[in-house]
């Protein structure tokens, strides 16, 4: 299932040409993981496979833009409420950090599509710590394999990812 769904990804997401990163340098592919979340089959598949990762939680928190999409799919799979978690509190209005209901004191699991270093994870989860939220783990659908994982790890996080780097590679030669 897992080899089917990474090559299901991997197809839909991987595109050859030339594109600027993010860093600056010029690459001859690239991986555009909104491809995936446009397509609301395979969005659902993603999502199912993201559902069997959650512990007990009362609450899942998408990561501002990706996880959003994620996170409402699982919510509607689980019947659990979701909130939207900005990178950066607005300054107007609510000024909350997560938008759509409470997350204090609740036990909160945050959701995001891809994990490469986990920068901004570490980010939006010390600010919903900050505002009382109970903040264990991370489920997303893909993880690079670049550090992410044992940066979150050392802030007390656990990462549980659908996919991997790996399982994206694998994918491709059988």
């Amino acid at each position: 299932m897992t080899h089917l769904l990474a090559r299901r990804v991997y197809d839909t997401c991987h595109l050859t040409g030339e594109f600027r990163l993010r860093s600056g340098q010029v690459s001859d592919e690239y991986f555009d993981k909104y491809l995936f979340e446009g397509k609301p089959e395979l969005l659902r598949d993603v999502a199912e496979a993201m559902v069997a990762l959650l512990p007990e939680c009362d609450v899942l928190a998408g990561m501002e833009m990706g996880g959003i999409p994620l996170a409402t799919v699982m919510s509607q799979l689980t019947g659990l409420p979701t909130v939207f978690v900005r990178k950066q509190a607005k300054e107007y209005g609510t000024a909350k950090v997560a938008e759509g209901g409470p997350v204090n004191y609740l036990r909160v699991v945050v959701i995001e599509d891809v994990v490469t270093t986990g920068g901004a994870l570490l980010a939006s989860c010390g600010h919903l710590r900050s505002v009382g939220a109970q903040v264990e783990t991370v489920v997303c659908a893909i993880d690079r394999e670049q550090g992410g994982r044992e940066n979150l790890a050392a802030e007390g996080l656990h990462l549980r990812s659908a996919l991997t780097r790996r399982d994206l590679d694998a994918s491709l030669v059988a």
